[in-house]
């Protein structure tokens, strides 16, 4: 990302007014799985070095879109931006979720997966884990602003994605498009071994100044959200140096999220799963969504995870990857859910997998074919189709 020029730490002000506290957004940052998180990370780290243009980097670009159709999304809702970097094509991945009130206005949650030198878990397959979860979460819940989530490449040769999008994209139509806010996150995966408590929201500070006042307020908002969706602290700081800048210099309202704790590995090949702080990374996530879904006017109509029946948590279940190889994820709208039971069988009806409480489920020993999972809560029950491919 960047290298930090200089710090200054603000603590939240005490006379803004604080955003009401939602439960029905509380209750899907419930929902932010440590496990995906983890496992985002992890892939993201065995995808290499992901310098732009490069194999690798072309490879991140298929896996990104490879998770975002196993939620559930549709390829009309996946497009690409493509654009030449040292004669190499790259592209940028765009992912849209329309609003149910405001589709022609966006909010922009965006980040970069390219790399430099090292495989950049930190720098920033941080904020592509986070992003990857909000898009998985937010799949079928209706919100009033439409959302891109956006992953972009070429953030470390000079943020030359994000400007090509805001070149092409962004003021490609006449009028421009639309856009809310745009909330950039970058390097939000701490340091091993130290307290990662705090998170740095970013504000607007450069020129023009005239999207400044707004930026702040934003900002502030999400601040706010930090407080009421996740155990961390919230530090204030000028949003420079990343995807979100070619945005502010078009005259659009932005802010971001960073770590406090800087990282000295971004950048180098030291830049691994091991010298960063995943409970960080998961806590941050929990703030974003509680942000995402407060600028983009989330649904607060579902029923609140507590009060929700077997049959309707039900309903909501999720196999993913489908087709799979060596595990499936398997996700409800309760996460919190503590006694349940899945089964896999064949289309024989013979059971070759049973297990009780478990949301990973083993699935390598499985040859190639169609399966039937099968999920128990209580004296309900739920089969859907399994796709086993080697």
């Amino acid at each position: 990302m960047k290298k930090l020029l200089f710090f200054s730490a603000v603590c939240l002000s005490a006379n803004f007014r604080a955003q009401t506290f939602t439960q029905t957004y509380q209750n899907r940052v419930n929902e932010v799985s440590l496990t995906n998180i983890v496992s985002n990370l992890t892939d993201f780290s065995d995808l290499g070095v992901k310098t732009t243009g490069s194999v690798n980097n072309n490879n991140a670009f298929d896996w990104l879109k490879a998770k975002y159709l196993a939620f559930g999304y549709n390829t009309v809702q996946l497009s690409e931006n493509a654009f030449s970097y040292n004669g190499k094509t790259t592209k940028n991945l765009i992912l849209t979720k329309t609003g149910t009130v405001y589709p022609n206005t966006y909010v922009i949650v965006c980040g970069h997966y390219d790399t430099i030198v090292g495989p950049g878990v930190n720098d920033n397959g941080s904020g592509t884990s986070i992003i990857l979860e909000i898009a998985r979460i937010l799949k079928d819940v209706p919100t009033e602003y439409s959302i891109k989530f956006i992953n972009f490449s070429g953030e470390e040769q000079g943020l030359r994605g994000s400007q090509n999008y805001v070149n092409t994209v962004v003021n490609g139509t006449n009028p421009k498009m639309d856009i809310k806010l745009v909330l950039n996150i970058d390097q939000v995966g701490g340091v091993a071994g130290e307290v990662n408590n705090t998170v740095t929201c970013e504000r607007d500070t450069s020129s023009p100044s005239s999207n400044n006042g707004a930026s702040s307020t934003a900002t502030q908002m999400l601040m706010n959200c930090v407080a009421l969706y996740s155990p961390l602290q919230a530090n204030l700081n000028y949003a420079y140096g990343s995807d979100y800048m070619p945005f502010q210099a078009n005259g659009e309202v932005i802010t971001g999220l960073y770590e406090y704790n800087e990282s000295p590995y971004p950048h180098s090949v030291n830049d691994t799963f091991a010298n960063m702080d995943p409970t960080f990374v998961y806590n941050v996530g929990k703030a974003a969504l509680g942000a995402v879904q407060h600028f983009a006017l989330a649904s607060i109509s579902a029923l609140a995870i507590n009060d929700c029946p077997p049959e309707k948590m039900l309903e909501s279940l999720k196999i993913y990857p489908n087709p799979a190889n060596g595990f499936v994820q398997i996700e409800m709208l309760n996460s919190d859910l503590k006694d349940f039971s899945f089964a896999v069988t064949d289309l024989a009806g013979r059971t070759l997998i049973q297990t009780k409480n478990e949301k990973r489920i083993d699935v390598s020993k499985l040859s190639s074919g169609i399966y039937l999972g099968t999920m128990t809560v209580e004296n309900h029950k739920v089969t859907k189709k399994m796709i086993i491919k080697k």
